[in-house]
């Protein structure tokens, strides 16, 4: 746990004091924040929940300015969040110009007035010199994450630390037991100048702010646990590493049957509506008009009449007119008509097979 001093002095040089009662802790107030040009960083200020109704801010050396909680800027918010005990500063866009100290402070309302939760220098540089491969990782409860911790060459035999905002609590190269089933185990890679920090049996209470550290610089990550599923219990399948944001990906059961539900849902409204539209089609066709007996034997009679006539086997009548002189008004045309009957035939010619037909000339009008 932290050591306080209370201390009565009057921090003239830096004009952050008003009054003459500072109460601050001496751990971790020699540190060294570093993030690269251009890029951003949250702090955590943690704070005893007596002080939760109490202001809270952020100040800075650099323009000796106060940024009170509940404040979003273009490159800067400090939020409050009570019901963590804690509240949160973020910078973004850092530059040269950022370079310097800063604290985390809040009015006491009591002797002495003000209080320095935490303190640091913020360092910008285009190559840190620690940083984080992500700055938030998750899991869940009773699984694993890791946090990979990169740092540079200067600080390649500096004592490398994974730590706890909170209780201040510090882990080293190794395995740590911390619970009857779970542990910290932190693996150095000097070569790749690299140390991997190994997180197992995750618990709720795992949730919060912890920082890398090589020697006095460092650089913070947040930690989420969250609930396990009751019916998955432990892990199904073994976590996956993603190197891009180094999370801890755990791929359940109840995750692939979502994804399956997704893809035949689609599939099995499109298999409904064509048994639909072939069932509108059956009722469609069954519904049509029906033809009764009497259109029957009248199409059918149409289709035989028209067969009779066009049959080579009906009976043929040959005709002969014998017209001598057609000028002759007194004379008959007279018309020989032979029927011959064709076997086959139902047509009956007439007795002797051959008619005479009389045919008188008409009379011109004068």
């Amino acid at each position: 746990m932290a050591s306080y001093t209370k201390t009565n002095i009057f921090y003239i040089s830096v004009g952050f004091w008003l009054s003459l009662g500072v109460e601050s802790y001496d751990d971790w107030s020699n540190n060294v924040l570093t993030v690269q040009t251009g890029g951003s960083v949250t702090i955590p200020c943690y704070y005893d929940k007596k002080y939760t109704q109490q202001k809270k801010y952020w100040f800075s050396e650099i323009d000796k300015s106060n940024t009170y909680t509940n404040t979003t800027e273009q490159n800067l918010s400090v939020i409050d969040h009570p019901d963590q005990s804690l509240f949160t500063v973020t910078m973004r866009n850092l530059q040269n110009k950022h370079n310097g100290k800063y604290y985390c402070a809040l009015e006491t309302g009591e002797q002495p007035s003000t209080k320095t939760m935490y303190e640091t220098y913020l360092k910008i540089q285009s190559a840190p010199d620690v940083s984080v491969v992500s700055s938030s990782v998750s899991g869940h409860e009773g699984g694993d994450i890791s946090v990979q911790c990169v740092y540079s060459s200067d600080y390649q035999n500096k004592l490398k630390q994974w730590c706890r905002y909170k209780d201040q609590s510090c882990y080293t190269v190794g395995r740590t037991v911390t619970s009857q089933n779970s542990s910290v185990q932190i693996s150095d890679d000097d070569g790749r100048r690299s140390f991997t920090v190994l997180m197992t049996g995750l618990r709720l209470n795992d949730s919060g702010w912890y920082r890398c550290s090589a020697g006095e610089a460092l650089s913070p990550v947040h930690i989420t646990v969250t609930e396990a599923e009751t019916n998955k219990g432990k892990d199904i399948s073994e976590p996956g590493h993603d190197k891009n944001n180094n999370t801890t990906k755990v791929i359940d059961k109840p995750q692939k049957d979502h994804e399956l539900l997704t893809v035949w849902l689609p599939v099995s409204a499109a298999l409904l509506l064509l048994l639909i539209l072939i069932g509108v089609f059956i009722w469609r066709w069954r519904q049509r008009p029906k033809e009764n007996e009497q259109q029957i034997r009248e199409r059918n009679g149409s289709r035989n009449n028209d067969t009779i006539y066009s049959k080579p086997e009906d009976p043929v009548i040959y005709s002969t007119i014998n017209d001598e002189d057609p000028n002759d008004a007194n004379k008959d045309i007279t018309t020989y008509s032979t029927i011959d009957h064709v076997p086959g035939s139902e047509a009956k010619p007439p007795a002797g097979g051959t008619t005479y037909s009389t045919v008188a000339p008409q009379q011109q009008q004068q």
